[in-house]
């Protein structure tokens, strides 16, 4: 039995809603198909062992999956499910509750039930679990959950090996210690296809001494595996089902697992695509079925959603639900997306996808910095990171955090350090604001003149662009080329005013997002002469 958190208290209307929805006379139980019936008892661990002791009360109305079909525990906390010779049993954390955590402070919220364990394969399994228990109880912990509070986003750490995780320990795990935030999630690519990788970066991570939640990469998975269930073998092995959901305060989270690996018939390689699949669907269907409208639901996944094969079918589930919001990680660049009709949404808004901002950069590429770690800029031209959500009741609010920045470094403004008074009408000033979208409107003031709106530009990064052409110029580097360039989804320019007098003059650039939050920048600049040199 894998266990996982810490108590909690029973909060907000929110269970007591979903527990009217599931278990009015008992047990709710979506129709189950032929099977093995795995049972046991959902119960509130007094004395904290992780096993039920008399006078440990069951709870009731607490969700419990296979991965596919939900139930309810009965008033007892009892409950039943189908499950074959690959399943895992877990249960949904409820709000004002938690699961047992491991050392590593990983969630322990289900069981793994593989008889016969995983396939033969590069990276380890699961061992065989040998006969299905006659019971598979769930301990949870009362704990305060308060609708407003903070969660980490981690994308793409992406080590290759321990050197890299000693970037992510020195970069951006030395600064969170101490980070006030319920818990922290990995939006895939925990590592680069060296699983054995997954623990360590665990460890590292668990420093922050926060519950971590997990979502499987395209670079975390078995390669070697023959189907899409094989390939997941090992990230089950040290994280659990590959997708699950979960509550905390009045949020309601789902971790997803957008990674299908396909190997076609006679084929001697697989190859992966974005996609969640018949089964996964069914599940998130389900778990939606008892989620208030009016609550906020918040997906997380690897590949944008934009680029999942059937993302259509999810799009059904969440189109009409006034509050969601969506967050992956894979591109290794910042955005903020707007899934419109263009797509094939058909809600009345559009939804809002958040591509996070990786702690990778760009795979641990460019010169190393002072402390022998690589700049990593992103191909957007904004720097390697984490985000931090703040949530608050149906509300929320991402904020981008450079690593070993202060928390107002928020843009980056590019301008030449001189320029001559005659060109300074035709000298433009780009502004890259991080964590910027279509929505922002960005200003930008020269000395003491108006302030004027700057134009939205989806165009490479110019700074970048400079980086990896001088980086390009380097004979013999011995760091990792930067890649390509892309456009910036949150690039703004104008030209200098035209007739701006000799001397120095501070730029001043102000972002504001379409809930009122501003960001500022500023950057010097000299006009000078005509006949001098700049």
């Amino acid at each position: 039995m894998r266990h996982a958190p810490t108590p909690v208290r029973r909060s907000s209307i929110v269970l007591i809603l979903n527990m009217l929805f599931l278990s009015l006379a008992g047990s709710w139980v979506i129709p189950q198909v032929r099977g093995e019936q795995a049972r046991g008892v959902v119960f509130h661990d007094k004395d904290g062992d992780g096993r039920r002791q008399p006078g440990e009360p069951g709870l009731p109305g607490i969700k419990v999956s296979n991965g596919e079909q939900i139930v309810a525990t009965n008033r007892a906390g009892e409950y039943e499910v189908t499950v074959s010779d690959d399943s895992i049993v877990f249960v949904i954390k409820p709000s004002g509750w938690r699961t047992p955590i491991s050392d590593d402070q990983l969630p322990q919220f289900f069981y793994i039930h593989k008889p016969k364990g995983s396939p033969p394969a590069k990276f380890a399994g699961v061992k065989p679990t040998g006969p299905l228990p006659k019971s598979i109880d769930f301990p949870l912990y009362p704990q305060r959950e308060p609708a407003k509070f903070r969660a980490i986003l981690f994308g793409d750490p992406q080590p290759r090996n321990q050197k890299e995780l000693d970037y992510i320990a020195h970069d951006v795990v030395q600064e969170l210690v101490g980070v006030k935030a319920a818990f922290g999630v990995t939006l895939g690519d925990i590592v680069f296809d060296d699983l054995s990788l997954l623990k360590p970066q665990a460890q590292t991570i668990a420093l922050l001494g926060i519950p971590w939640y997990n979502v499987i990469g395209n670079h975390d998975i078995n390669t070697d595996a023959a189907d899409d269930a094989g390939s997941d073998e090992t990230f089950e092995q040290v994280f659990g089902p590959s997708y699950y959901s979960f509550d905390y305060g009045t949020t309601h989270f789902l971790v997803l697992d957008d990674i299908e690996w396909i190997v076609p018939e006679g084929a001697e390689k697989g190859s992966y695509r974005g996609g969640f699949g018949k089964r996964q669907i069914e599940f998130i269907r389900n778990d939606l079925a008892s989620i208030p409208k009016n609550q906020l639901v918040v997906l997380l996944m690897h590949v944008p959603f934009t680029d999942v094969n059937d993302r259509q079918e999810v799009y059904r589930l969440i189109e009409q639900r006034p509050f969601c919001v969506s967050v992956s990680g894979h591109t290794h660049y910042h955005e903020h997306r707007y899934i419109t009709k263009a797509d094939g949404w058909q809600g009345p808004e559009p939804h809002h996808h958040i591509i996070n901002v990786t702690v990778s950069g760009s795979w641990w590429a460019g010169i190393p910095d002072e402390r022998g770690i690589p700049h990593t800029l992103m191909r957007d031209g904004a720097p390697n990171g984490y985000s931090i959500i703040s949530f608050d009741g149906s509300k929320y609010d991402l904020e981008f955090r450079a690593s070993g920045r202060p928390a107002d470094y928020q843009m980056q403004i590019h301008a030449p350090d001189a320029v001559a008074a005659a060109a300074a009408g035709e000298t433009t000033i780009y502004a890259n604001v991080f964590n910027g979208s279509s929505r922002s409107k960005v200003e930008i003031q020269v000395g003491e003149s108006p302030w004027r709106a700057m134009q939205h530009s989806a165009e490479p990064d110019p700074g970048f662009v400079k980086v990896v052409a001088a980086e390009k110029a380097i004979e013999k580097p011995t760091w990792r080329a930067l890649p390509a360039v892309v456009p910036s989804s949150h690039l703004w320019k104008l030209n200098l005013p035209a007739k701006l007098p000799v001397g120095v003059h501070l730029i001043r650039v102000r972002a504001t997002d379409e809930k009122g939050k501003a960001v500022n920048g500023a950057r010097v600049i000299r006009v000078v002469p005509d006949t001098a040199s700049p």
